[in-house]
């Protein structure tokens, strides 16, 4: 069984910097295309960018494009979310996503929650 568990969230003033991973267990992380989204409440869920089973550029929503990293380590199981130059519109809860090749998101992780002040 699959489970993808987030952490890493946690409060920061704006310009500061938090850094979210998130640890598969089960399945073949490697062969897996990932993604970072995040949701405020009342509102639709953001993709915030995602990078490929080929660890090729990792793309991003232009609200987070210059600011936030993504990267993975297929020896750990896990997918990185740097955040930098937080501002206070990226608080959200941010989730960690996979999808193991049929083109949608299979598995979610709980969600972390992020909070930035101004």
């Amino acid at each position: 069984q699959v489970q993808l568990v987030e952490s890493g969230g946690g409060s920061a003033q704006a310009g500061g910097s938090l850094r979210l991973s998130c640890t598969a267990s089960g399945g073949t992380f490697s062969t897996w295309s990932l993604g970072w989204f995040r949701q405020v409440p009342g509102r639709e869920r953001e993709r915030v960018g995602g990078i490929s089973r080929y660890s090729i550029t990792p793309y991003y929503s232009d609200s987070v494009k210059g600011r936030f990293t993504i990267s993975r380590d297929n020896s750990k199981n896990t997918v990185y979310l740097q955040m930098n130059s937080l501002k206070p519109e990226d608080t959200a809860v941010y989730y960690c996503a996979a999808d193991s090749g049929w083109g949608s998101w299979d598995y979610w992780g709980q969600g972390t929650q992020v909070t930035v002040s101004s």
